[in-house]
């Protein structure tokens, strides 16, 4: 998470993943749910630019910093 931070306040973008192993990929719902918590705490940094996507065994999240401020 303050990784995440770092990166988008230097103005870079920030794309998580949440990997599944083995049969766990039918908990496809939890994987999503973790993405989104994790977009909620870094609200205040940045906006979704691409809600959690599935590819192959990967879900994706991409994360874009705020405009700043004039």
């Amino acid at each position: 998470m303050k990784h995440a931070i770092k990166f988008l306040e230097s103005g870079e973008k920030v794309r998580a993943y949440v990997h599944f192993k083995g049969r766990a990929i039918v908990h496809k719902d939890q994987g999503e749910i973790l993405l989104l918590r994790f977009a909620q705490a870094l609200e205040d940094y940045g906006k979704v630019e691409l809600l959690p996507k599935l590819e192959g065994k990967r879900m994706f999240l991409t994360v874009a910093p705020k405009a700043p401020k004039k």
